[in-house]
């Protein structure tokens, strides 16, 4: 259960780096306390995406795995990261993630931000 706390954590931290440094990704609420209420459930939604959707794309994409040597992981963050756009925007969560290069130079920062984090926050069961 610590394991799921942490994991949101870090993905609701980069989360919010992606959100403060690129324009076309936007997150907004009426205060404070309603943005970051907003980024956890967008952080839990993005960790759903990631835990259900990606293994089966990694495995339906493993030749192109092979063929680019992994950069091919680049356009599938992407492609979960415009797929929580659009789940947020089908549950009227104001997140919302603008255009294909967006989400791919999105998905890099929030992969090297959650990496970071995870190796500064504990990892316990």
């Amino acid at each position: 259960m610590k394991n799921l706390v942490v994991k949101t954590i870090a993905n609701a931290g980069a989360l919010a780096v992606a959100v403060w440094l690129l324009d076309k990704i936007t997150l907004t609420g009426s205060s404070t306390g309603g943005k970051v209420g907003t980024l956890i459930v967008v952080a839990l939604i993005f960790g759903l995406v990631n835990l259900l959707v990606k293994p089966v794309v990694k495995l339906l994409t493993f030749p192109l795995f092979i063929l680019t040597l992994g950069l091919i992981t680049l356009i599938v963050n992407a492609l979960m990261l415009l797929l929580t756009s659009w789940v947020c925007g089908k549950l009227d969560l104001s997140f919302h993630v603008e255009g294909f290069w967006t989400a791919v130079l999105g998905g890099l920062i929030i992969a090297v931000v959650s990496w970071a984090l995870n190796l500064v926050l504990p990892d316990e069961d």
